[in-house]
């Protein structure tokens, strides 16, 4: 039987152009592309000084949650399993418990990071001045309990703050 050696797993560009497939059509509460919250929460893994996996898993970071790829698709793809640990960690399921939620991602190694770029982009108060203020005050709530419940701290203090940038906004 001739040997087979294992494809070698995707490389960051590859996962980025899939990623933005996978998204294409998608936009954000804003209407903008959703690419670009993926680039954010890379490029934000990356300043946190995250490995090639978690930067993979950021660019892969919603796309079982929205629908873009499945479960089953994941599990085959030529990703490290760090990688595929990491995006099924920060999946929300539908129904389930914050508190639960992010216990999961605590358990799992480098999915911290990805979720911490995830809620840093999210509550950015320039992407948040685009939204109707309803709906800026319930995200604001939403990814403070979360910050708090991942023992983020720093986000914490950051998204509690008032919601209404100093500066021109950049719709997200």
């Amino acid at each position: 039987m001739p040997h087979h050696p294992a494809p070698a797993p995707l490389d960051l560009a590859a996962v980025e152009a899939l990623a933005r497939r996978a998204h294409a059509t998608q936009t954000d509460k804003a209407g903008r592309p959703y690419s670009e919250h993926l680039a954010a929460v890379a490029e934000g893994v990356r300043a946190r000084g995250g490995s090639e996996a978690q930067i993979a898993a950021a660019w892969l970071h919603d796309a079982v949650e929205d629908g873009a790829v499945t479960e089953e698709w994941l599990a085959g793809a030529e990703l490290p399993r760090e990688t595929k640990d990491i995006v099924l960690a920060v999946t929300k399921r539908p129904g389930e418990a914050p508190e639960a939620y992010a216990a999961r991602i605590l358990a799992t190694p480098g999915a911290l990071t990805v979720k911490a770029a995830d809620l840093a982009h999210n509550a950015d108060p320039a992407r948040a001045a685009a939204l109707d203020p309803d709906t800026r005050e319930r995200l604001r709530r939403k990814y403070a309990r979360m910050g708090e419940l991942l023992g983020l701290d720093d986000f914490a203090v950051r998204s509690v703050r008032s919601s209404r940038p100093s500066g021109p906004a950049e719709p997200f």
